[in-house]
């Protein structure tokens, strides 16, 4: 499978700020916000290029502020003398240059020679750089694109593999104006999620956090509680067909599943079986066929004034939702009996024109949750008049969606159920990927919640096993297409 990612194959990083840390709190007049403005001034950028000299700069300096020179020059050497690497940091680099020995880094620094001499006293692992750039040597400095290009050009870089990483957004803004990928240097969490979305292969990535932590996928709530429930479970199996992943109960022998795997939590202390998590056992696992008819007799009994199947195997919780009704749907057509349905059926088709979904529904937290469960339901049903309209309705909804905010489930599920009715959502496809967390996973997204409290409940499994079902509908979609260009060319040569 081709990779997704851009697979960047060399990396630059800006290094005071980034690579070093360092204080502009002295014990002298001159304030931080004054040392900061100094270092962004002309006359200190001259005196990275080289064309000043140490001395120079600090009378300069003091003559266009009103200070004293000696003043700035131990300003400046308390501010030297408290240079200190990123040593967190650099193992993280030192880490993925070990994993991609091919990867090549540099460094690339506005800094002066006689700053750069004591920069290279400080302990840090120099080493793992193919070579460092400094605007004293360049005679430039960022955001000079003449900087960016004398450093592609040293390098033999192409910058559409190359990414540039600075704290400074205009000199990320100049990198990006030059054609490299670009990295604010803000929270270091978050450029190391981005340079491994840039560098590793997110399908590798994702299924190696899948298989370390299987039978340990549970569901977590929006407070933080872990909660063992089925119905994640059942899911992360169908999308992956790898059941050793999943902690599941046994099959009930009455067919009917509880979306709790033990004891009820957040809720009352008995809870009843759902016919949103006994449908998907009823079509995710084997099952006899007289139980699994059985528990669809039974689901008759539950239909509300408007012949509207429930949700709960109880008439106290007398409860609908959309997508349960979706889901029970797909049970009844899988066993050819979603004729018995048709008040279900028909509302649902409603509540898909009408967008009544927009909002999410009572235990579903996004519209794509939704239009990802209907587009599950289609294959199963056999009223072709029913399933063209639907099917056709669903695209429009779809196409609406695409490059709507979300977050990953959400997404996840936009990409997979726009594949399944023919629609290649590489937008979405473009915000998904560099979500992917630094361990491989996604999510965990906002999947289901309490009706009434509206506690969230979400699954980084889940979420992990959608995103890959997501990546490889768009890559079957390059695929094919690139077999009809390819049948295309061999026809037009005969």
């Amino acid at each position: 499978m081709a990779h997704i990612s851009p697979h960047v194959s060399t990396i630059i990083f800006d290094i005071g700020d980034v690579l070093f840390t360092w204080s502009a709190e002295t014990p002298t007049s001159l304030s931080p916000r004054v040392i900061r403005d100094i270092t962004s001034s002309p006359t200190w950028g001259r005196y990275e290029c080289g064309k000043l000299t140490q001395e120079e700069c600090y009378q300069l300096i003091a003559s266009e502020h009103g200070l004293d020179p000696d003043e700035v020059k131990r300003a400046f050497q308390y501010a030297r003398d408290s240079l200190k690497s990123n040593s967190d940091f650099y193992a993280f680099i030192r880490s993925l240059k070990d994993q991609h020995p091919d990867l090549r880094i540099f460094a690339m620094s506005n800094i002066s020679g006689p700053d750069y001499e004591v920069l290279r006293t400080k302990d840090a692992d120099w080493s793992m750089f193919d070579d460092i750039f400094l605007s004293y040597t360049a005679g430039m400095r960022k955001p000079n694109l003449g900087f960016y290009q004398h450093v592609l050009r040293e390098t033999g870089s192409d910058p559409r593999f190359t990414v540039f990483v600075d704290d400074k957004a205009e000199n990320v803004l100049a990198a990006r104006s030059v054609g490299l990928h670009g990295i604010v240097f803000d929270r270091v969490e978050a450029v190391r999620q981005a340079l491994l979305h840039l560098v590793d292969d997110p399908v590798q990535r994702a299924t190696k956090y899948l298989q370390d932590h299987a039978g340990r996928m549970d569901s977590i709530a929006d407070t933080g509680l872990v909660i063992g429930d089925n119905f994640a479970q059942l899911l992360i199996y169908e999308l992956t067909n790898q059941r050793q992943l999943v902690e599941l109960v046994e099959s009930p022998s009455d067919g009917k599943w509880n979306f709790f795997r033990n004891r009820p939590a957040l809720t009352t202390a008995e809870f009843p079986c759902d016919m949103d998590t006994t449908s998907i056992g009823l079509t995710v696992l084997q099952c006899d066929s007289d139980i699994a008819n059985l528990v669809m007799d039974e689901m008759l009994l539950y239909l509300d004034e408007d012949g509207i199947v429930q949700t709960y195997f109880d008439h106290i919780r007398a409860r609908r939702d959309p997508v349960v009704c979706v889901n029970v749907l797909a049970l009844f057509h899988a066993y050819d009996r979603g004729e018995e349905l048709l008040q279900t059926q028909n509302w649902i088709l409603n509540v898909l024109r009408h967008r009544a979904y927009v909002d999410g529904t009572r235990y579903y937290e996004s519209p794509e949750c939704f239009l990802f469960f209907l587009s599950r339901l289609l294959p199963h049903v056999r009223i072709r008049e029913w399933r063209e309209c639907a099917t056709a309705l669903l695209r429009e909804r779809l196409l609406e969606r695409v490059g709507a905010p979300g977050d990953a489930l959400a997404l996840a599920m936009r990409i997979v159920a726009c594949a399944r009715v023919g629609i290649k959502d590489e937008p979405d496809l473009h915000q998904l990927l560099p979500m992917q967390l630094e361990d491989g996973s996604w999510g965990p997204g906002g999947i289901y919640k309490y009706g009434s409290s509206g506690i969230g409940i979400g699954n980084y499994g889940l979420a992990t096993a959608l995103a890959l079902n997501a990546i490889h509908a768009i890559a079957e979609f390059s695929t094919q297409e690139e077999q009809c260009d390819a049948k295309f060319t061999r026809l037009s040569r005969l």
